[in-house]
C-alpha cells in the first residue's frame, strides 16, 4: 500500500500554512504589542503621560525592547537639553539686566557639560549595558536642571522654568526606564 497525498490534501496544507501567519497577525498585531510594551513601561515611570507621548512620537519605539525604549528616551532627553541650552544662549545675548545675564550664564555652564559629556557618556554606557553608570549620568541631568532653576529664586523670575521642568521630567522618565533594566 502506497502512502500518497492527494492534491486536495496538498491544497489544504498550503492554505493552512498561508493563513496561519495572517491569523496570527490579526490576533497579535505588531503595533498593539509595541504600544502595550510602551504603555507597560510608561506605567512604571513617575511621569506616565510624558513618557507615553515622548516614546509614541518616535517611530523607532514601535520595534524597541525596554533597552531600546531607554535609549530612545535618553536621546529625546539629549535633544531637549540641547534645545534648552540653545534657548539659554539666545536669552543671554538679549538679557537686559546683568543679574539675569549672570543667572542665565550659570545655567548655560550647567547645561554645556551635560550636552557635551554627561549625556553622551550615559547613552554610550546604556548601549553597552552599563546601566548603573547610565542611570547615574541621566539622573545628574535632573539635578542640574533643578540647580539652574534655583538660581532664579531671588528677585528675578526664571525664564527657564518650562525648560527645566521638561528636562527634569524627561530625566526622571529615562532613569525610571533604566531602573527597569537594572531590576532585570
Amino acid at each position: 500500500m502506497r502512502n500518497s497525498i492527494s492534491p486536495a490534501s496538498i491544497f489544504l496544507m498550503l492554505l493552512l500554512l498561508l493563513h496561519v501567519p495572517l491569523i496570527q497577525c490579526s490576533i497579535f498585531p505588531v503595533d498593539d504589542e509595541s504600544d502595550n510594551l510602551i504603555e507597560h513601561t510608561c506605567k512604571k515611570t513617575t511621569h506616565y503621560d510624558l513618557c507615553l507621548s515622548s516614546l509614541q512620537s518616535n517611530p523607532q519605539s514601535s520595534t524597541a525592547d525596554v533597552k531600546g525604549l531607554a535609549q530612545i528616551m535618553a536621546d529625546i532627553l539629549l535633544a531637549n537639553v540641547t534645545d534648552a541650552l540653545n534657548y539659554i544662549e539666545g536669552l543671554i545675548k538679549q538679557a537686559p539686566e546683568p543679574e539675569l545675564e549672570r543667572s542665565l550664564t550659570y545655567c548655560a555652564e550647567l547645561y554645556i557639560p551635560v550636552v557635551k559629556y554627561t549625556l553622551p557618556q550615559a547613552i554610550d554606557a546604556l548601549a553597552k549595558g552599563h546601566y548603573s553608570f547610565a542611570n547615574y549620568g541621566i539622573s545628574d541631568v535632573a539635578k542640574e536642571a533643578g540647580t539652574c532653576e534655583k538660581k532664579f529664586s531671588g528677585s528675578i523670575q526664571s525664564p527657564l522654568t518650562d525648560w527645566n521642568n521638561l528636562v527634569q521630567g524627561l530625566s526622571d522618565v529615562a532613569v525610571d526606564i533604566v531602573n527597569i533594566l537594572l531590576k532585570g
